[in-house]
């Protein structure tokens, strides 16, 4: 028997992102459920943002924090091939070497910003500029880090996160099949998805929630849902990559399972 035969999965990440999970979750017998509750759009200003980042010779790095900033921000760096560029989590450094670019820093383990700042070749760094693309309204940790460390710090917010809006019929859908046992786990890899989550599902499925484990790779995200008031069991993966959501079902599977 496959190691997640009869488990039903929430898969909650963006659209354009949840293949690869649902793909994983379904070779290893599970029922992957696509219900995305983010919806992650371009911004319209794209002159405006190339016109505040300048050219991308003038910036000592070039941080890419999330798969989502390097599909609407690669472009800033133009065909530079050689720009010094860090990358914060493998399925960021994945879609950087799919564009096309090598990535010269990135944490041996690790998804966040504080692994990141962890790392030796970033602890001093004194009159060095710094240019960080990533989605409107994120944290502002890396900014403050590295200013404290001396870093001349820049943002390019390429895109913006909004809550889905499920149709009528996906709501009721989704509302039936968890209250017939069909959904064991969630996902939620980010706050702020869980946050949309929270706002989107209907209030029977709220409910739910409470007995269903939520499956994440974050300790942030694990508080989160403290503060949110959710009383979903935690599986803690080791990253938010997708093979360590899989690997945290199996475990949990094992130990729930005769």
């Amino acid at each position: 028997m496959k190691r997640l035969t009869g488990i039903g999965v929430l898969v909650t990440r963006p659209d354009h992102q949840a293949a690869h999970l649902c793909q994983l979750i379904e070779a290893e017998g599970g029922a992957a459920v696509r219900y995305p509750a983010l919806v992650i759009q371009p911004r319209p200003d794209r002159a405006a943002i190339r016109a505040a980042v300048g050219p991308t010779d003038r910036y000592d790095l070039v941080i890419f924090v999330s798969a989502n900033a390097v599909r609407f921000g690669a472009d800033l760096l133009d065909r530079r091939r050689d720009a010094p560029v860090a990358a914060i989590g493998q399925a960021t450094a994945a879609a950087l070497n799919a564009a096309g670019h090598r990535v010269s820093l990135m944490p041996a383990e690790g998804a966040d910003s504080e692994s990141l700042l962890a790392l030796p070749q970033l602890a001093h760094m004194s009159g060095q500029r710094v240019l960080i693309v990533r989605g409107v309204g994120g944290r502002d940790l890396l900014k403050e880090a590295m200013t404290a460390r001396g870093a001349q710090v820049h943002y390019a917010e390429v895109y913006t996160r909004e809550s889905a809006s499920p149709s009528a019929g996906l709501q009721a859908e989704i509302e039936q099949l968890w209250r017939q046992g069909g959904i064991s786990a969630y996902t939620a890899t980010s706050v702020a998805l869980l946050e949309a989550l929270v706002g989107i599902v209907t209030p029977r499925c709220r409910g739910l929630m409470d007995s269903t484990a939520l499956v994440t790779g974050s300790e942030r995200v694990a508080d989160a849902a403290g503060r949110l008031g959710l009383g979903s069991p935690i599986l803690l993966a080791d990253s938010p990559e997708d093979t360590a959501l899989i690997a945290a079902l199996v475990r949990w599977r094992g130990k729930v399972s005769p």
